[in-house]
């Protein structure tokens, strides 16, 4: 349930619709009061327009009236258009001759301003025409359909309806568009918000491989990437605690081992050395080899004594500012002499900072994996040592041309094991890699860039770096 969304959602409602009643409901007001004045103005012009007509309609029998008793008192003299004549004269006197009326009034003049009286005089047509005042009968008649036709156009439509659902859709068509935009942002904003709340869920139960995907560079993505960070730092914080807890089992396991083994071989030396000087003129030989190889036995087991010893050691950590580039050269030339059948080669960072480190540890695992590449290049074999700067601070890699490693090694290559190899004792990695974890750094295997195995070794920076 996206309860962010929801509540973007009804905040939009809680703060649109309101003012939208509010506003619906001056507006039409508005405008039903501007369709009343509308109105109003529309019921004048209609009586006025009736009023129009009725002065008109009078005006025009009145001036009729007057101009025939006018012609019938013979004060106007007619103008006579004899039967040879009417096919040539106006249109008026035409139309009276060829209906057999017998009078008839037809308005004249410019738009009407003139009454003719024409009348049936045998086989004449007598015309009477007076003057208007200036009154266009015509126009007027006009202006007046024009009138009725507004008034009648205005009666048949609402208006005020139309008007207000016309308003009312446009003013949904709006806030839908505005609502469905709102849902489409508030989705976009609670969307990662619930992913970082998922993640931190996973988080909370243990899951240090949760990610979110960062998909966007505003303060929410920026949020996720410091939660990845987060995560990504406490998963490798407990990847080290648990290497440091196994350290300390393995210690524990190296204490016993080595006091164990140690109450048992100082009284068989002695005791195989006690042999050979008393018993000497007894087969001498036989005896001398039998006891070198006890004796070369015994050393090989206080080799191992002496190296579960170091690995069961907590060494004191001095970290100091460390000069990383000076110290690799001086411990490759250091080794360069006892394997002359590897190639060394030596890539060195400018302007590398120092690093915040116990020197002797650092050399410590130098010499661990360089002698390890030596020994997995061969002769004829190449070791490349370079320095570079990382996200943790700065870094020294030690690859070589030997075989790698499988999948199955790497899983566990930092893990200690008892190896009975002639120079190993299976447990170089592992405490190399303690060493760093004490100083803050740590050890992991890269891809090797000459085809072998490949080792980096992460280190603090110094505080004035």
């Amino acid at each position: 349930m996206n309860r962010l969304r929801n509540r973007l959602i009804l905040v939009f409602l809680a703060a649109t619709l309101a003012p939208l009643g509010v506003t619906l409901w001056v507006t039409t007001s508005l405008l039903d009061h501007s369709l009343n004045i509308a109105a109003a103005r529309e019921r004048e012009l209609d009586k006025v327009s009736l009023s129009l007509q009725t002065a008109g309609r009078a005006f025009y029998q009145k001036a009729c009236a007057h101009l025939k008793s006018e012609a019938l008192a013979r004060r106007i003299e007619p103008t006579r258009y004899a039967e040879a004549d009417i096919p040539r004269g106006p249109s008026a006197v035409r139309e009276l001759w060829e209906s057999n009326a017998e009078e008839q009034f037809s308005l004249s003049g410019q738009e009407g301003d003139r009454l003719d009286y024409l009348v049936r005089r045998g086989q004449e047509v007598w015309s009477y025409s007076s003057d208007l005042g200036g009154v266009a009968m015509q126009r007027l008649r006009e202006e007046y359909r024009r009138a009725r036709e507004s008034v009648e156009e205005g009666r048949a439509r609402n208006l005020r309806r139309g008007f207000t659902y016309a308003y009312i859709v446009l003013a949904a068509a709006i806030w839908s568009v505005s609502f469905a935009l709102l849902v489409y942002l508030a989705h976009r904003v609670s969307r990662p918000i619930q992913q970082l709340t998922a993640g931190l869920g996973e988080l909370a139960k243990g899951n240090l491989a949760a990610r979110v995907t960062a998909a966007r560079d505003d303060e929410v993505g920026q949020a996720i990437q410091a939660f990845n960070r987060t995560a990504a730092e406490l998963q490798h914080n407990r990847d080290r605690l648990v290497y440091l807890t196994q350290m300390a089992s393995w210690q524990l396991l190296a204490r016993k081992m080595a006091h164990e083994v140690k109450n048992s071989l100082t009284p068989i030396r002695l005791t195989v050395e006690e042999m050979v000087a008393r018993h000497a003129e007894a087969d001498p030989a036989f005896l001398q080899q039998a006891a070198q190889i006890v004796v070369d036995e015994v050393e090989s087991l206080e080799r191992r004594v002496r190296a579960f010893s170091e690995f069961a050691a907590e060494p004191p950590v001095r970290p100091a500012p460390l000069a990383v580039n000076g110290l690799v050269d001086e411990r490759v030339a250091f080794l360069r002499t006892g394997h002359p059948e590897v190639a060394y080669s030596v890539r060195l960072a400018e302007g590398l900072p120092r690093a915040l480190a116990d020197e002797d540890l650092v050399k410590g695992i130098l010499t661990n994996l360089l002698e390890n590449a030596a020994e997995a290049a061969g002769s004829g074999g190449r070791i490349l040592v370079l320095t570079t700067t990382s996200e943790s601070g700065l870094a020294i890699e030690v690859h070589d041309s030997g075989p790698g490693l499988s999948e199955e090694v790497r899983r566990s290559l930092f893990q200690p094991t008892i190896s009975f190899k002639k120079r190993g004792m299976g447990l170089g990695l592992s405490i190399a890699r303690k060493s760093a974890l004490l100083m803050g750094g740590d050890i992991v295997a890269t891809n090797g860039a000459l085809g072998g195995a490949g080792f980096r070794i992460q280190l603090p920076p110094a505080p004035d770096a």
